[in-house]
């Protein structure tokens, strides 16, 4: 059989290589048209609520506002886990949906919760939703560096520049979700897509 195939094939040269081209062909329009993402966004569908409440301790904030967070958060439609992490002054709770839950739908179903636990937190805490970035969304870091031998600025100074300037025109780009400044200079850009 595979004889008769090599022979057909030596004798009809241009069929084969027309047909060939033809598969070629149609393998590159395929690859054209593919809808795939480059990085596909396997992370979990999930809100993330912030709360500061500086010079507690973990303990405190685990109490106070940690717990109180998670047990009203925990009868949300469609929630799949409700997981946290309490430290010094600060306080995450990472709530994550099922797959097919429409982002915006739970971070609605999660501002609603929040606004009746802030009546049973103490004072002067108040908890904040995180960006509504997905865990892919981290696209860029950037560092601002002053090597102008004529005017040489301070960490002090980068930083006021990233806080007052970069940082808001960066925000405004289309799918830019967030612009976090991280320790001195170093900053993160977070896209939603």
């Amino acid at each position: 059989m595979i004889e008769n195939i090599i022979e057909w094939s030596a004798k009809n040269r241009f069929l084969v290589l027309l047909a060939y081209l033809i598969i070629i062909g149609f393998g590159v329009v395929a690859v054209a048209r593919l809808p795939v993402d480059a990085i596909p966004d396997l992370s979990e569908n999930q809100v993330i609520v912030f709360t500061e409440w500086m010079g507690r301790s973990p303990e405190v904030v685990e109490n106070q506002v940690t717990y109180p967070i998670v047990s009203n958060l925990q009868g949300l439609p469609q929630v799949k886990a409700v997981r946290a992490s309490s430290m010094f002054g600060m306080s995450f709770v990472f709530i994550i949906f099922e797959d097919n839950t429409d982002l915006y739908f739970s971070r609605n179903r999660v501002l609603e919760r929040l606004n009746v636990i802030q009546a049973k937190l103490p004072a002067g805490v108040t908890p904040t939703l995180g960006p509504d970035g997905t865990g892919v969304g981290h696209v860029f870091w950037y560092t601002l560096e002053s090597k102008d031998a004529e005017h040489r600025y301070d960490a002090g100074t980068l930083r006021a520049v990233q806080d007052w300037y970069v940082r808001y025109k960066l925000a405004a780009v289309e799918g830019v979700a967030e612009v976090a400044s991280i320790w001195r200079l170093c900053t993160t850009i977070s896209g939603r897509y």
